[in-house]
């Protein structure tokens, strides 16, 4: 550790020479079964008349068995799935949907999709939701839902959260983009609330370069969301579904959004759902070799995981402390420049997928302060974690934020 905790005016420079936006392959399978079905040519999400079972339908059935929720659809991006739960969920065009300020872009972008207004809500030196302002701007303002982001990975006491929840009778639409398989005190994210979201863009968990899943145990809500996805009068081919009879009461009065998952994408997909848990295990074991190197440099700071947080990392968090800004970015710039790409959430302009809630003018949040949110994004950074990582490699990434830090507090490496 001493060649991490301290610098050395004999320490050569690092350099990191993989790419950390390199994913890993495909599965051979998945590949197969996407080829075959480019050879048949039945690309479309439905059949008109035939015996074989979409692949989507397929996905959409062992995918709700795995999570152990009624039904699932499947959608084009975790984004579509935020905006056809909310739809779904009854949210009507002006309705306040309260949500953690520490998220993406997709996650307002859905809710203004939804012509709904986003009510931030602070957040902890964890990261995760702040409990004491969801309860004071629930109160507030009269909003009746909440989409809870596990931004990051990162996840709230869920016993906590669901109580205040019951307390204001909120609709609680779960964004688990960065938690599939993830769980709180054993239970999975994706089951607390009315409506789970998942996302299977190539850096989340499972990989079709996009496309997304939403489960729910309501009936009402599924029917919806399969008729919004685009099913047309073919919902029948679905079997993660409600009843039949329950589309009757929908399918004359509820839009075709034509946003459901493609069957290249299911068939891609599939192989990759029985691998979950051995590389949502391998995620975590490369995370554990990380974190504690880097939460020794000075002024980095790994975020708190309590011990009910079964969290599955694609991604590592860590604050910079007592660096100002000029600072921060000049450690950024560094790192970046041996090879070691870190995202920062502070940085005053947005940067390829990351940004900010100050940065989406589009929203008017001039009303819901969120100071802790402000101070903890300034300082949070991450950097990609994919799955090759060996022990080497964490080695050299953490002499690399070694480095910069030490240069950028001009002390002799």
């Amino acid at each position: 550790m001493a060649a991490i905790t301290a610098a050395s005016a004999a320490e050569p420079l690092a350099r990191f020479s993989g790419d950390l936006s390199s994913p890993e392959p495909l599965p051979d399978e998945g590949i197969d079964a996407a080829v075959a079905l480019m050879r048949d040519g039945r690309l479309f999400r439905y059949g008109e008349d035939r015996n074989t079972l979409p692949e989507a339908a397929l996905l959409e059935e062992e995918f709700a068995a795995y999570i152990g929720r009624r039904y699932c659809v499947g959608m084009n991006s975790g984004g579509c799935s935020l905006f056809v739960a909310l739809k779904a969920a009854g949210v009507q065009p002006g309705d306040k949907v309260l949500v953690n300020a520490f998220t993406l872009a997709p996650v307002p972008g859905a809710i203004a999709h939804a012509s709904a207004k986003p009510v931030f809500v602070d957040i902890d030196q964890r990261t995760v939701i702040d409990l004491a302002d969801l309860d004071r701007k629930a109160a507030q303002t009269g909003a009746r839902y909440l989409m809870l982001s596990y931004m990051r990975g990162h996840i709230p006491d869920m016993a906590a959260v669901m109580e205040v929840c019951r307390k204001h009778d909120l609709i609680v639409i779960e964004d688990c983009a960065h938690t599939m398989g993830a769980d709180w005190d054993g239970r999975l994210t994706g089951t607390f609330g009315h409506v789970g979201c998942f996302s299977t863009q190539t850096f989340k968990h499972m990989n079709s370069g996009e496309g997304g899943f939403l489960v729910t145990d309501d009936d009402d809500i599924a029917a919806r969301s399969v008729l919004y996805s685009g099913s047309y009068m073919l919902y029948a081919q679905h079997r993660a579904r409600p009843p039949l009879d329950v589309f009757e009461r929908h399918r004359e009065i509820t839009p075709n959004f034509s946003m459901r998952m493609s069957g290249l994408a299911a068939a891609i997909l599939r192989p990759q759902l029985a691998e979950l848990p051995k590389r949502n295990a391998e995620w975590r074991k490369i995370y554990d070799m990380l974190a504690p190197l880097v939460d020794c440099i000075a002024h980095l700071q790994i975020p708190e995981r309590p011990a009910q947080e079964g969290f599955v990392p694609s991604s590592l968090q860590f604050l910079i402390e007592d660096l100002d800004s000029r600072q921060m970015a000049r450690f950024i710039e560094l790192a970046d420049d041996r090879g070691v790409h870190v995202k920062w959430f502070g940085a005053s302009e947005p940067v390829g997928f990351t940004s900010r809630h100050t940065h989406w003018r589009y929203v008017d949040a001039d009303n819901h302060p969120v100071p802790v949110a402000d101070e903890v994004l300034h300082r949070l950074c991450d950097i990609r974690l994919p799955l090759w990582l060996g022990q080497r490699d964490c080695k050299v990434i953490a002499t690399v934020l070694h480095q910069a830090m030490a240069e950028t507090l001009g002390q002799r490496i």
